[in-house]
């Protein structure tokens, strides 16, 4: 109760007094205006964790369905043709968040029972499609996911239909009307979804998966002008992937955004040691204060790339803060070892511009960036230093502050720990020795030649 009286304030009571007016001037039934009103209080508190979970977006949303179950309704249409599963779909797609989704299809239900003939009937045939397909789409990662749950939605609805009727069949066109229904609401899905992402600034696994394919022009950059810089972002792109899935976190997101967070690395490749193979370390012959800049600079030249090739805001993030606001401490104690009397150096001139890490997969994002560039440094790397290395390293990070914007905790830090250590341990595992081949091939020579000296008795017994 406290909490709701705290997310109440005038803004909301004048828009909750402008929604009443409208809707009795609309003819539209005061009540339903307050349950939904109910609705949003309960999303203030519980899903504002959810990224681009506003009012603007679900109001939206909902009223696509409501305004288009409006029309069929006035123009005489059967309440079998009122597409009920889309925006639960949508709903889904679009946020990865089932209770959610399950709250716009009580809001839809309840908004469409109340201008139909038959409320019961509609509000049930609304609830049971809604339900069902946020659960049937729910982490869906192919197109084809989509239309199947629209094919097992249609079969809900047309269950759904006879149980209420008390399993007598009666017209038989009801039943295809409510099948073709289930599946043409999965096809409109198909068909908006890319709008909504557009409008929402938001990416869905069907989206993230076309952006992890290596034909997109940015990683085929990636791949002929920093194939260091390329190989380390697939590196942390499994590290990351692997420890979201151990916390819970949207794995595939995290995925994606590592492959693309280094992007900014493109305008000078060379700079970055990754990409410097053999030849001599440019820095050599550079002021720590010129190197931080060129360094510092590839988070905003990746910010620039990104949007000039369209990538979808929620990846931008993950180069804007994969780096939080943590210091380039290589080139800050170059400085410190360069300093002159006359000079004034200050930390904060040698820390990346930020933000920190907003959410769970941009946060072990920087994680996993940071232990993947820490351990390729390791000279002889064991599982025991491997292990030391991550600790460190999550611990740094941690008291330096970069982890204090998201939602990670201890026991998040520990499982994610684990799983660093055990991929990098497969990663940087130790190979047998193998003779080389002049040896073997002196030794078979050495081995022939005392062959040839045997008599041919010799050969008889030892053949």
């Amino acid at each position: 109760m406290i909490k709701l009286l705290e997310k109440i304030n005038y803004k909301l009571i004048i828009n909750l007094a402008l929604a009443l007016i409208f809707s009795y001037i609309s003819g539209i039934n005061l009540a339903i205006t307050l349950f939904l009103a109910v609705l949003y209080f309960y999303l203030k508190i519980r899903c504002l964790h959810i990224k681009n979970c506003n009012l603007l977006n679900l109001a939206l949303l909902f009223l696509t369905i409501s305004t288009g179950a409006y029309y069929l309704v006035k123009h005489n249409f059967p309440i079998y043709y009122i597409p009920f599963s889309v925006v639960p779909m949508l709903t889904t797609l679009l946020f990865s968040n089932l209770e959610l989704s399950l709250l716009m299809t009580l809001a839809c239900s309840v908004s469409i029972a109340s201008f139909t003939g038959y409320p019961a009937q509609a509000m049930l045939l609304s609830l049971i499609s809604g339900t069902a397909s946020s659960m049937l789409v729910l982490g869906a990662r192919k197109r084809n996911t989509i239309i199947r749950a629209g094919i097992l939605t249609a079969v809900f609805q047309v269950l759904t239909l006879v149980l209420i009727e008390r399993l007598w069949i009666g017209l038989a066109d009801r039943y295809l009307a409510l099948f073709l229904n289930g599946i043409i609401s999965s096809i409109i899905v198909l068909g908006v979804l890319p709008v909504f992402e557009y409008l929402f600034n938001t990416a869905t696994n069907i989206s993230l998966l076309e952006l992890a394919d290596f034909h997109h022009p940015l990683l085929q950059r990636m791949i002929q002008e920093a194939p260091g810089t390329y190989h380390h972002s697939l590196i942390v792109g499994n590290l990351s992937e692997t420890a979201c899935q151990a916390i819970g976190a949207n794995a595939l997101l995290a995925r994606i955004g590592a492959y693309y967070h280094d992007i900014g690395k493109l305008q000078k490749p060379d700079y970055f040691s990754e990409n410097q193979g053999l030849q001599a370390n440019i820095h050599g012959s550079l002021a720590p204060s010129m190197s931080k800049l060129v360094i510092m600079n590839h988070v905003k030249e990746g910010v620039e790339i990104a949007k000039k090739y369209g990538l979808n805001p929620s990846l931008i993030d993950f180069i804007r803060q994969h780096h939080g606001n943590s210091l380039v401490y290589y080139f800050y104690r170059r400085a410190l070892e360069n300093i002159e009397e006359d000079q004034d150096i200050k930390e904060e001139g040698f820390r990346y511009p930020g933000p920190k890490p907003d959410t769970k997969e941009t946060a072990v994002v920087l994680l996993a960036d940071s232990v993947e560039a820490a351990g390729r440094a390791l000279k002889d790397p064991t599982p025991a230093k491997i292990e030391e290395l991550v600790h460190k390293v999550i611990n740094n990070k941690f008291i330096d502050g970069q982890l204090d914007e998201c939602e990670l905790t201890l026991n998040d830090l520990e499982k994610i720990s684990e799983v660093f250590i055990r991929l990098l341990c497969g990663i940087y595992h130790n190979r047998a020795s193998y003779p080389e081949g002049r040896k073997i091939e002196n030794n078979h020579k050495k081995s022939s030649k005392e062959n040839s000296h045997l008599s041919d008795k010799d050969k008889k017994v030892n053949p």
